[in-house]
């Protein structure tokens, strides 16, 4: 089994499986990816672009949850 690897996400430490894409790597972080937007490296990463976004150690995430109501 591979290593994890280190990134940060919402500017925590966190470990992660090696080789996942963006998608893979925010299901198993525990998020809903239909409801989350995504900064990767500091650039906004369009939706239909995550199941090819690789993830690697020492990148950076910002994940922003979109809450509904009214």
């Amino acid at each position: 089994m591979a290593e994890p690897i280190a990134l940060q996400v919402n500017g925590e430490s966190r470990q992660a499986t090696a080789g996942l894409s963006l998608q893979q790597l925010l299901v198993e972080l525990g998020y809903e990816p239909r409801l989350v937007v995504v900064e990767f490296n500091g650039a906004i990463v369009p939706r239909a672009q995550w199941p090819d976004q690789p993830v690697a150690a020492g990148d950076r995430l910002e994940v922003v949850t979109i809450v509904g109501g009214g």
